[in-house]
């Protein structure tokens, strides 16, 4: 619990000094609390369950995410004590899918601000309205302009509830410490017309600004965390492809930096790849991938499975002409004029095709991968196709939220005759299908940034890099048991992430100590050493 000294009525209004019904008669006395709260004094464990009952009384998922995020800027280490009690139904409330409605709804249900927001208007300012924010050392920022939030869109300031919901994660999947951790969001206007009509909308009236204004006020932004936060990393999310490849290849050597739709989606597709493999019996460089879609989540997944590829022996070339792009305009090859420079690498000689069971039928994809925020494209002819081509096709529909994926996972399953190797970006339940019962995996990035942020604060690293993701990947993979994989769980249960973020996150840290990337001195045993530095959400003792 971060130190404070607040004391009466301002103790009960401090997140990361409240307790509530918890504090105890000696520190009612002592902070001024008496006869501020009923007399009774509760044990952490008993405000856990009063949290569980009052959730249960909720109607829907919208709900319990407010309730939750009220309880978070009311009471910091009751909230993550009840996340980091049940991950597995609480990340889902948090983050997605239930975020995406949030998001949308954001300035219909807004209710307290958590985080900082740096409007353009403010261009020459950033430095000063970043001194507003209370904690002076700050290792982690997510920050979002907000134009491509999930698969649903530009939601202009209401994209917030992206940084928040990470950084919630960032905490309770991978235990670093919430005081360290800062969202902002980056106001540069809203194309959404339908949000600029409303008179209930929070953020900057005004078309989003583009060019040289745009990447002067990306570039003051930069400079003003590294002038107030020189150990911070900044998580680049959800900017619009053309933005985010850019501000990526030009931060990324000079900052400790990455983008996690690009960098974080490679890495928990690689995981996801990984596991598959194990279940085919096939080496990777053996595998060829096919995505429905072509922005800088599907590069950015198909880098990062070529660059593993190379390491088993391909040459990157060779690995990259496994990897292949079909977009709205069709397959992406060679001959086409349409294509932006991060596409080239996977525009490989071919005819035109309209048809992406045609592609199926003619590469002969080993997993198909879908990163197009469009749902159903995966439909059955799709799945039909994949399992005439392979005995065991890996079907991923990684689209966000659930309402974007290209298939359901009871539609894999049942269109491959029970064949798929199956995981998505949204959770799906358990599905049973000829007496058989399978489970389907979640391809959530919430894998890979939640323990790359661990590695970082441990080793206080100066830059995140593309073997990092791969190291992370290998790392997630690893821990799936063979029973799990028997069951069609190609990712560790999430019952269990705490501890397979900090086994990934030591695997990572130890890459970041082997090249000289750290600013400490590295310890004995990293991961005894990372164990001893996560956040435990427990009350100090009285």
């Amino acid at each position: 619990m971060a130190k404070t000294t607040a004391k009466g009525y301002a103790a009960l209004h401090d997140p990361s000094m409240n307790r509530g019904s918890a504090f105890t008669a000696q520190q009612r006395k002592t902070l001024g609390l008496e006869g501020l709260l009923p007399i009774g004094v509760d044990s952490l464990e008993l405000q856990i369950a009063r949290v569980h009952t009052q959730l249960d009384m909720l109607d829907n998922d919208l709900q319990r995410y407010l309730f939750l995020m009220d309880l978070q800027s009311r009471n910091q280490t009751l909230f993550y004590a009840v996340l980091m009690g049940d991950p597995a139904r609480f990340m889902p409330l948090v983050y997605t899918p239930t975020v995406g409605e949030a998001c949308q709804k954001f300035d219909h249900i807004f209710r307290s601000s958590h985080g900082v927001y740096l409007p353009i208007t403010a261009k020459g300012r950033v430095k000063e309205l970043l001194k507003n924010w209370p904690q002076k050392d700050v290792r982690f920022i997510v920050v979002t302009d907000g134009e491509r939030i999930l698969g649903l869109g530009d939601l202009g300031v209401g994209g917030m509830g992206i940084p928040i919901g990470k950084l919630a994660l960032y905490t309770a999947v991978a235990g670093v410490p919430p005081e360290l951790t800062l969202p902002i969001t980056l106001d540069v206007g809203t194309n959404n017309q339908e949000l600029l009509d409303d008179p209930l909308y929070l953020g900057l009236r005004q078309q989003r600004v583009r060019g040289k204004d745009y990447d002067a006020f990306i570039a003051e932004f930069v400079d003003a965390v590294q002038a107030l936060y020189p150990k911070c990393c900044i998580q680049w999310e959800d900017f619009a492809n053309f933005n985010a490849v850019g501000i990526l290849q030009k931060y990324k050597d000079k900052v400790c930096t990455y983008n996690d739709d690009i960098q974080g989606t490679a890495g928990v597709a690689l995981a996801g790849i990984l596991g598959g493999v194990r279940v085919t019996g096939k080496k990777l460089t053996e595998h060829k991938f096919l995505f429905m879609g072509a922005g800088s989540a599907a590069t950015g997944i198909a880098e990062l499975i070529s660059q593993a590829m190379a390491m088993e022996g391909l040459s990157i070339d060779e690995a990259r002409a496994r990897n292949w792009l079909f977009d709205i305009n069709g397959l992406v090859q060679s001959s086409r004029k349409d294509l932006a420079d991060f596409q080239k690498p996977f525009a490989h000689k071919h005819a035109a095709s309209n048809s992406f069971v045609d592609v199926i039928k003619d590469l002969k994809p080993t997993g198909i991968i879908g990163v197009s925020t469009v749902p159903k494209l995966f439909n059955q002819q799709v799945i039909e196709a994949m399992s005439e081509v392979n005995e065991r096709p890996i079907i991923f529909p990684y689209s966000n939220p659930t309402s974007r994926s290209e298939c359901t996972a009871e539609e894999a399953y049942k269109w491959s005759d029970g064949k798929a190797i199956f995981a998505s970006g949204s959770p799906f339940d358990p599905v049973t299908y000829k007496n058989k019962t399978y489970i389907p995996g979640q391809g959530n990035n919430v894998y890979i940034f939640p323990a790359m942020g661990m590695a970082v604060l441990a080793t206080q690293s100066k830059r995140v890099t593309e073997e990092m993701f791969i190291v992370a990947a290998k790392a997630v993979a690893e821990q799936v048991t063979q029973a799990e994989l028997d069951t069609g769980l190609i990712y560790p249960p999430q019952s269990q992430i705490l501890d397979a973020s900090l086994h990934t996150a030591a695997k990572i840290a130890e890459y970041i100590f082997d090249n000289n990337l750290a600013r400490v001195k590295r310890p004995k045993d990293i991961e005894a050493h990372i164990r001893k530095t996560a956040y435990r959400p427990v009350y100090d003792p009285a």
